[in-house]
């Protein structure tokens, strides 16, 4: 990638989520029909969302920027999540900014310099 040119990703969330016992699939679903919501936006670069246990879950993304990872937040995936926390969720995510270090894309990968 050459110096002037702006890394596809250099932000990043990781949101750990934890089910309320017996709602394991009810995440599942949740997070598995965020994707269509997710795919609307254009500065989410990579969306994960990935199951560890019966319970225990989690959000990775990436953003080229503040910006994007912002208005993620602050998107429909985002909205829902708070508004299922009650119902779903055994306490409140646990969500993490990051700063990506390196990453590989298709056709694309690099590492990400201050």
């Amino acid at each position: 990638m050459a110096r002037d040119e702006a890394p596809a990703v250099n932000k990043a969330l990781f949101v750990r989520l934890r089910a309320k016992a017996g709602k394991g699939s009810e995440v599942e679903a949740f997070l598995r029909e965020g994707l269509s919501a997710v795919m609307e936006e254009r500065d989410t670069t990579t969306w994960y969302a990935v199951r560890f246990g019966h319970e225990d879950f989690a959000i990775f993304d990436t953003f080229p920027g503040d910006k994007g990872r912002l208005a993620h937040l602050a998107g429909k995936v985002g909205r829902a999540l708070i508004a299922k926390t009650p119902e779903l969720l055994d306490g409140m995510p646990k969500i993490e900014d990051a700063q990506v270090l390196a990453y590989k894309l298709p056709d694309e990968n690099g590492q990400v310099e201050d």
